[in-house]
């Protein structure tokens, strides 16, 4: 999947993800780069509303509902989950879609 379909595909589904206490929601790695094959996975970040009830059951429907709407697999992080040697370049390639 390219950057450019992906990022369409997050936002059409813009209100849904609301609804999921996204704030903003990014994707990264091969797909940012559109270096994706048909074999890759999405990789997304993802920043919740401040003070979101968001606990390991919505982030598990959020990750069920953001694999339907890109018919493919996905990682799923957080700015903080992810580890300090990796976080400056991920954020730093990511795009974001809002």
């Amino acid at each position: 999947m390219t950057s450019r379909e992906a990022l369409r595909r997050l936002n059409r589904n813009r209100e849904k993800l609301r609804t999921h206490h996204v704030r903003h929601i990014a994707v990264f790695g091969s797909t940012a780069r559109d270096e994706a094959t048909a074999h890759s996975d999405v990789d997304l970040l993802v920043e919740f509303e401040p003070d979101a009830p968001v606990g390991l059951f919505a982030f598990v429907r959020l990750l069920d509902f953001l694999s339907d709407v890109m018919d493919t697999r996905i990682d799923l992080a957080t700015p903080g989950a992810l580890r300090p040697e990796m976080r400056d370049e991920i954020v730093s390639e990511a795009v974001r879609a809002f």
